[in-house]
């Protein structure tokens, strides 16, 4: 049966924020450090003095080449600064130093799910203050407002993408791209809790077929992937019902509430000339060489998207390698193993298996327990030797977490090295058998299943440190006369 939504395609396009890790801000010295106390790393070119004189940080330049040939960007020859003019009580200059027709990064692409999304180009610019909103006066709101000024002057680079998405998802899957990506190139934590990624949406519909997209409208306020599906899911079916309804959607911006579940009309949107940008005359345009750009290059990391390649390329599952990729810290401890000559796939188990398991029932990460990697790597050298058991592993595995305890020392402790001599494992097969026979007769008469009926009992009577290989041979040959 078709719905509204299907006479309709969506279009969307993001504009991603990501603050960059410096040590100090973008034009002054002043640190740049998450929740220290109000207006405490301000200066007088953060609070906008009169006479004071911005320097450019030359790492944010280092950051957004980096982060720019990570999406497949250009990077011109020459950028340049601009003044983009707008008043707000967080913004003490009355202008936000920004980039405009000559940003640092242009063209780049990212590719999704093996849809490639544009990216149109990625700016340097100065973040404002906050506002934190305070007091009541009886009814809904706040009575006042009080500015911190510690976010004024952090440096961001804006990331726009083209609008080539057609879907909630498509959006989220490009916004956790991205987030990896800044991840592990170092430049953003990619925290939305904290600020330090954010995202604002520019939604449109029209008619299936058509080739004029509508007027759009852009949603500010979101922190966090479920929220920007959730935001532009509700903005959807609202351009549609005024749609429907013989309306017309207006450019506007609009804030999105998680406790409502929708957005609200925040301000008309403004273009371009609304900001009467000009060149910001306190900076000369940045000559960026291309010796400079390949000095970066060489710097470059390894991707997201390339190490989940590698993964499967070892044999991982492409689920495996994207969960394992997804947590940054994860992959790292991951690759250690890995250095360390263990088998991806065997490690994988482990690592989405008993340590998962035991990470969600404690309500851990795993930089809080004390596993290594050398003690991991080492665990899974004793059951390829044969030392111990697959299970015997899966047994001791967090009191490893737990304690930090070598596996080695762990076996050797609680004597729990496997029974790999056929002449021992011999008699306790027979043992079983001769315990059992209505089960021996059922499987001899074609009820082969009870096969792990027996191995069981074995293991239970080796307390699991039989050597599975050696048992299941020995029982076939005995069950199998």
């Amino acid at each position: 049966m078709e719905t509204l939504r299907d006479k309709y395609e969506v279009v969307i396009g993001l504009e991603v924020h990501a603050q960059l890790k410096t040590k100090s801000k973008i034009f002054a010295p002043d640190g740049t450090e998450f929740g220290q106390e109000p207006n405490t790393q301000t200066s007088p070119i953060t609070l906008g003095m009169p006479g004071v004189l911005p320097v450019l940080n030359k790492e944010v330049v280092n950051m957004g080449i980096l982060t720019g040939l990570a999406l497949n960007c250009e990077i011109p020859e020459r950028c340049k600064f601009d003044r983009k003019q707008y008043f707000y009580p967080d913004l003490p200059k009355g202008y936000q130093i920004s980039q405009y027709d000559e940003p640092i990064c242009v063209n780049g692409h990212l590719d999704i799910n093996g849809k490639r999304i544009g990216i149109t180009r990625a700016h340097l610019e100065e973040d404002a203050g906050k506002l934190v909103h305070a007091g009541a006066d009886g009814l809904a709101g706040s009575s006042y407002s009080l500015v911190d000024l510690n976010r004024a002057g952090t440096p961001l680079l804006e990331i726009v993408s083209e609008p080539d998405m057609r879907s909630s998802a498509e959006a989220r899957a490009y916004m956790e791209e991205l987030r990896s990506i800044v991840r592990y190139i170092g430049v953003c934590d990619g925290n939305l809790e904290e600020g330090s990624m954010r995202c604002d949406a520019n939604i449109s519909i029209m008619p299936k077929g058509s080739k004029t997209f509508g007027t759009r409208a852009e949603i500010k306020n979101v922190n966090s992937f479920s929220a920007l599906q959730r935001a532009i899911e509700f903005e959807i079916d609202r351009q549609i019902e005024i749609v429907e309804e013989g309306g017309e959607v207006v450019q506007e911006t609009r804030l999105w509430d998680d406790n409502s579940k929708e957005t609200r009309s925040m301000r008309g949107k403004e273009d371009a000339h609304d900001y009467r940008y000009f060149p910001e005359p306190d900076l000369k345009p940045l000559v960026i060489s291309r010796e400079w750009v390949k000095e970066i290059q060489d710097k470059m990391p390894e991707l997201p998207a390339q190490k989940r390649a590698r993964y499967q390329g070892l044999g991982l599952r492409e689920y495996d390698a994207n969960v394992v990729v997804e947590q940054m810290e994860l992959a790292l401890f991951f690759d250690k193993v890995l250095e360390l000559g263990a088998n991806a796939k065997t490690a994988v188990n482990f690592i989405m298996g008993e340590i998962a398991a035991y990470l969600k029932e404690e309500k851990l990460e795993l930089a809080e327990t004390k596993l290594t990697p050398e003690n991991l790597a080492e665990l899974i050298s004793l059951i390829e030797k044969g030392t111990i058991s697959n299970n015997i592993g899966k047994q001791i595995i967090v009191e490893m977490m737990q304690t930090g305890k070598a596996a080695s020392k762990i076996v050797e402790e609680k004597g729990l090295s496997q029974i790999s001599d056929e002449g021992a494992i011999k008699e306790i097969v027979q043992k079983v058998v001769d315990a059992n026979p209505t089960q021996v007769e059922a499987y001899r008469n074609g009820k082969t299943n009870l096969l792990g009926f027996f191995v069981g009992q074995i293991m239970k009577e080796t307390k699991g440190r039989a050597n599975p290989k050696t048992v299941n041979e020995l029982l076939r040959g005995i069950l199998d006369v």
